[in-house]
């Protein structure tokens, strides 16, 4: 509570809001611009009619609901969809105050941005077609492999082919659901992303059975809310958000919500439970980069 009524008078002091001080934007503008990727999955997709939901999304909801009460306003929500290429700097230029999409934290990308505590640990996996022949990652020689501009998987991609004998061709879609439909049309024989993107995309796709996650992990990548970098007072709020929701239990019912039950506007379930690793973010917050992880 002292530290809630210390923001506000800090705010009421300042007459204006910095480029990077989200709380003293907000108590001026009242509106906020969250975000949103329109195919990732159940952490951030579009419903349609302009509007967005998805486990990251919900979250960021709960944050800007504590914001509310810290600036002492209603504050009006404007969704900004963003792509990987883009989604960093849209942050860093102001369009957007928030990105609740599907960003992996990494040391590069601390650098720009600043990451609220891990919600959601990625586990990297190739998905194809059942009928493709396709049970092992050595079958790929020679075949297309898909996956999407600007991601974290595009690096895993050609650090595979570096250290393996596989030759493979490289394919990318612009966003998750484009780089699903180069697997789906045949123009890809696999796809490489988040095990929740492959999971989501399948269930709404119009056959599920037609395909197959493959049984190998590629990689183990922390995902987060990104925010403006130094942007501490608003980092505070929001990693407090999470961490109270953690504590709480309540985070894990969201992802239970998004993951494990009918979701809008089809009413698919994805059928994903919480990895461990995801737990274990949950019961011991923290910010740290992915690079710590691979060397777990």
């Amino acid at each position: 509570m002292k530290y809630l009524l210390l923001i506000i008078t800090l705010l009421s002091l300042n007459g204006h809001a910095t480029a990077d001080d989200t709380l003293a934007k907000v108590k001026n503008t009242g509106f906020i611009t969250m975000g949103v990727r329109d195919s990732s999955g159940s952490l951030s997709y579009a419903i349609g009619d302009g509007r967005y939901a998805g486990f990251h999304v919900e979250l960021c909801q709960r944050i800007i609901t504590n914001l509310e009460k810290i600036v002492g306003r209603k504050i009006e929500l404007q969704y900004q969809l963003v792509t990987s290429q883009n989604r960093i700097p849209l942050l860093k230029n102001g369009t957007v105050d928030i990105e609740c999409g599907s960003t992996t934290n990494n040391a590069t990308r601390q650098r720009d941005v600043s990451f609220l505590v891990t919600t959601y640990v990625q586990e990297t996996r190739v998905a194809v077609k059942t009928n493709s022949g396709i049970d092992s990652i050595n079958q790929l020689n020679g075949r297309t492999v898909a996956s999407t501009s600007g991601s974290t998987e595009v690096q895993m991609l050609r650090k595979l082919e570096r250290s393996t004998d596989i030759d493979f061709k490289e394919v990318f879609g612009k966003d998750h659901a484009e780089s699903f439909l180069l697997l789906d049309s045949g123009r890809a024989d696999a796809l490489v992303a988040d095990s929740q993107v492959l999971s989501s995309n399948i269930a709404l796709s119009k056959s599920p059975k037609d395909y197959k996650i493959l049984n190998v992990n590629l990689s183990v990548e922390p995902l987060a809310i990104m925010i403006r970098k130094d942007d501490i007072d608003f980092k505070k709020l929001a990693d407090d958000t999470v961490i109270g929701l953690a504590k709480s239990g309540e985070l894990g019912k969201l992802y239970d919500k998004w993951f494990m039950q009918p979701i809008p506007p089809k009413g698919i379930r994805v059928g994903l439970p919480a990895s461990e690793s995801t737990k274990a973010a949950w019961a011991t917050p923290n910010d740290k980069p992915a690079e710590e992880y691979a060397r777990r």
